[in-house]
């Protein structure tokens, strides 16, 4: 999977996937004339631009924005990085009626992420 996002402070977007959700630098291009990064994580690219003007964060927000959905082999791991690095959540790691676990946070972008466990 691949998705690109426009976050207003690349440097948070990077600090963001690297040190909270484990991502790993693919591509480090912000002190070029048309800043943008990337960040991998097994099968998952995530690039990002920056973008020229502030957006409403409610904008992204469901049911009008984008939920961007992370599975990983094991939540509750994934979960206690992001409690160690002291990152707030918006909800915490729950198991749902559909019978998966997740736990739900926003980037420093606004962008609103489920860090879920495999079907």
């Amino acid at each position: 999977m691949r998705v690109e996002v426009f976050p207003s402070n690349l440097d948070a977007f990077v600090d963001f996937y690297t040190e909270v959700l484990g991502f790993t630098l693919a591509v480090d291009q912000r002190a070029t004339e048309f800043p943008y990064a990337a960040v991998e994580r097994g099968a998952v690219r995530i690039g990002a631009a920056r973008t020229w003007e502030q957006v409403d964060p409610r904008v992204r927000a469901v049911p009008a924005g984008v939920e961007i959905v992370l599975e990983v082999d094991d939540v509750a791991a994934a979960h206690d990085r992001v409690m160690a690095a002291g990152y707030p959540v918006e909800q915490d790691l729950q198991r749902r009626p559909w019978g998966l676990t997740d736990f739900r946070l926003r980037n420093p972008a606004g962008y609103y992420l489920r860090i879920t466990s495999r079907s």
